[in-house]
């Protein structure tokens, strides 16, 4: 990467990455193993993910995700993960339910649990490791200027970067979107998200349990040791009653929805909340800039997918640019882009709506919806074919994948 050769001289790189989130160091590392000159301008002071004490937030990877976290050396970094073995849907204490078992497809698992924190030092890690690819923080952007000779961005200390391409992974407030004057749709639903860990006597074997209750999905994700994450969905009205409970009051309401399956349980570390909204851009896409991850969807946690969808960007957006260049093309062209847009917006609407859809349809006590709903798990549940193909879609396996969740460098 061209240093500065002067006071006051520009840095200059193909690719100018906003937000060093969990997608965007992701995007840095694969565009960086492959040779594009790629700078991340984070706010956030990268010392402090190595003074992170444990807190609660763990992420779903699946298993399209791992293989491209392997192939990008970042996985060996990962100092401990949980495999998900199995998965078992069920609407309540419903006898009829959905059981995946990972042995129908194979030797490998569904996916990983990973703490945040864990999956932010290895990408860390992976990035220091990576010539190509740079990470400028703690700083913050002044301003971004785009026009059709490339990119021109100022930070707050003064220093410029010139680049050919700008990426907006700036999370779901995207100033990068908002500049850009691209709009996004969507809604707030009436629910409240809450998270925390949850320490058990008996061991989970992990499987991974999503459970449908009237005000919401309450999911039980396995940890390493005798510990789940606990996502659970309550009605935004009744959320913050339950929030200020103390220890012993939150303990027994958590326990009254998680049931006895796996021995005593206490909640451990603190306790996340977040409204829950679902968001899409009109567009991922302006003029030299693209979107990735939260700033361009983000999605019910229903499926434990939001991740993965913004892993599933990085692939895509990585394998465009990348033979884009290799062809002698601009990799912020319009065509480039577009072909980025193209393959990622289908995907990420599908799945944003069969979350919407399941949410409405399970998030409630009505009679003779729970009767159909309970009907139609257990006729997915017995037909062997179809519930394949949901397992493929758990493990983020289905459709046209881009090379690196195939597990393979583009």
């Amino acid at each position: 990467m061209e240093q500065e050769a002067a006071a006051g001289a520009a840095m200059r790189c193909e690719v100018v990455i906003v937000g060093g989130g969990l997608v965007g160091l992701s995007l840095a590392v694969a565009l960086g193993r492959h040779g594009v000159e790629t700078l991340v301008i984070d706010r956030e002071d990268p010392a402090t993910a190595t003074a992170a004490a444990f807190d609660g937030r763990v992420s779903a990877i699946a298993h399209a995700s791992m293989a491209m976290l392997h192939a990008l050396g970042i996985a060996r970094h990962v100092s401990e993960s949980q495999p998900i073995w199995d998965i078992r849907v069920s609407d309540g204490d419903s006898l009829l339910f959905l059981h995946y078992d990972h042995r129908e497809l194979g030797t490998e698992p569904f996916g990983h649990m990973i703490e945040n924190r864990m999956l932010r030092l290895a990408l860390l890690a992976a990035l220091a490791e990576t010539p190509g690819a740079r990470l400028l923080a703690p700083v913050a952007l002044r301003r971004l200027e785009r026009g059709a000779g490339g990119v021109s961005a100022e930070l707050a200390d003064g220093r410029r970067i010139r680049a050919l391409l700008a990426i907006g992974a700036d999370g779901r407030t995207s100033r990068l979107r908002e500049e850009a004057g691209i709009r996004t749709l969507g809604w707030s639903y009436p629910q409240t998200g809450i998270v925390c860990t949850v320490a058990h006597e008996l061991p989970h074997h992990g499987i991974a349990q999503e459970r449908f209750l009237p005000a919401g999905p309450f999911a039980i994700l396995p940890m390493t040791g005798n510990r789940s994450s606990l996502v659970w969905t309550e009605r935004a009205e009744l959320a913050p009653a339950i929030l200020k409970l103390g220890p012993a009051q939150f303990q027994a309401e958590m326990a009254r929805r998680f049931g006895d399956y796996l021995g005593r349980t206490d909640v451990v570390g603190p306790r996340w909340s977040y409204p829950l909204t679902l968001h899409h851009a009109e567009t991922y896409l302006a003029e030299r800039l693209a979107l990735v991850g939260d700033a361009a969807h983000g999605i019910h946690p229903i499926a434990g997918q939001g991740l993965n969808m913004g892993l599933r960007d990085v692939a895509a957006l990585t394998e465009v640019v990348v033979e884009a260049r290799r062809l002698g093309l601009d990799p912020g062209s319009a065509a480039v882009l577009e072909r980025y847009e193209r393959w990622r917006r289908f995907d990420n609407v599908l799945l944003s709506a069969v979350t919407d859809i399941l949410n409405r349809l399970f998030s409630n006590d009505i009679a003779p919806l729970r009767l159909t709903r309970d009907l139609g798990l257990a006729a997915v549940n017995r037909t062997g074919p179809l519930r394949r193909f949901f397992m493929r879609h758990a493990s983020g396996t289905v459709g046209e994948l881009p090379r690196l969740l195939r597990g393979e460098m583009v």
